[in-house]
């Protein structure tokens, strides 16, 4: 049987249009029920009010409730591994934060491969960190610490809010990069981490701003210096450690990421209304009320955060020789 040419154009452009149509129709479709949130930290946190925020603003969105779901442990392993074993349609969620690129590398056995089975779909916000100290610490800036810390080798204890996190990282990169031996005293939470660092139990570690600014500012801790690599506003007067130690960058941040083979109308969708947010008047001002600063990026550049920080931290785990225990 042979086609007229212009019935033959119409049938061949209906079908290449036909995946088209079923992929739109897909993500009109999407969610079909309630959607839900993995965060791999309790309830009550920093983190956990910036995804319930997250996912109101979503279920608004969405048209479906968006549960958060507190799945905390191994340093929030336990909720990625759930995450990546999840049906890939878009219904289950990942809180992605810098915890996921540090433990790629922290732990040798893993149920997951995070770069591979994650598919990175917005990026949120940043926490920027400040490092301090007790006001019994004579030193005043970072090179002043430096060179008390040389003087004074494996004397001075470095607190952190748990082995492998950001502020235990942190300290191990800037020890690394300053030539110093100080002492890592892991806690179990940043809470009292700090209460022992007021108490001058320990004498220095590194936090969110938003933790300890109210201590600072009372003068029971002392800032030398943030993480970032540029100053910031609420403390505009305290300089950066990469002043002094060129490169030093560190922050905690954060993400929405799904398990692979989520379809890509899916994840464009989801992407589309998590940028929304971002650029929503109220989210971004409880957003900044929380200490943290928004970081919009395209999926790309969210992926190559990811990539980077991985790569990043892998370096600094095998240098300071740290293990998961």
């Amino acid at each position: 049987m042979t086609f007229p040419r212009r019935q033959f154009l119409r049938l061949a452009a209906g079908a290449a249009t036909a995946p088209a149509v079923t992929r739109m129709a897909r993500a009109q479709a999407y969610p079909t029920r309630p959607v839900r949130l993995i965060v791999g930290f309790p309830a009550g946190g920093v983190g956990d009010v910036l995804a319930r925020l997250v996912g109101q603003w979503l279920s608004d969105r969405l048209g479906q409730p968006v549960v958060v779901e507190n799945r905390p442990g191994a340093a929030t392993n336990i909720a990625t591994e759930a995450v990546a074993r999840s049906a890939p349609d878009g219904h289950t969620l990942l809180w992605i934060t810098a915890a996921n690129a540090i433990n790629a590398s922290l732990y040798e056995k893993l149920g997951f491969n995070f770069i591979r089975d994650i598919v990175p779909v917005a990026s949120l916000v940043r926490a920027p960190g400040v490092m301090e100290v007790n006001p019994a610490v004579p030193a005043k800036t970072i090179p002043e610490f430096i060179a008390y810390a040389k003087a004074n080798p494996g004397k001075i204890n470095l607190a952190s809010s748990g082995l492998g996190t950001v502020s235990h990282v942190a300290g191990e990169l800037f020890k690394l990069m300053a030539g110093v031996d100080m002492v890592h005293v892991p806690y179990r939470g940043a809470a009292p981490a700090l209460t022992d660092l007021i108490s001058g139990q320990v004498q220095v570690m590194i936090l969110p701003i938003t933790s300890s600014i109210e201590h600072i500012k009372a003068g029971r801790l002392r800032a030398l210096a943030v993480t970032t690599a540029t100053r910031l506003d609420v403390v505009p007067d305290v300089p950066t450690v990469a002043e002094f130690l060129p490169g030093y960058d560190v922050s905690d941040w954060t993400g929405i990421g799904v398990p692979r083979g989520t379809p890509a109308e899916v994840v464009d969708r989801l992407n589309k209304e998590i940028s929304a947010a971002l650029d929503d008047p109220k989210i971004k001002a409880r957003f900044a009320e929380l200490g943290s600063q928004l970081i919009p990026m395209s999926r790309a550049d969210f992926g190559k955060l990811i990539a980077d920080e991985t790569v990043k931290w892998a370096k600094v785990v095998k240098s300071a020789g740290l293990k998961a225990e």
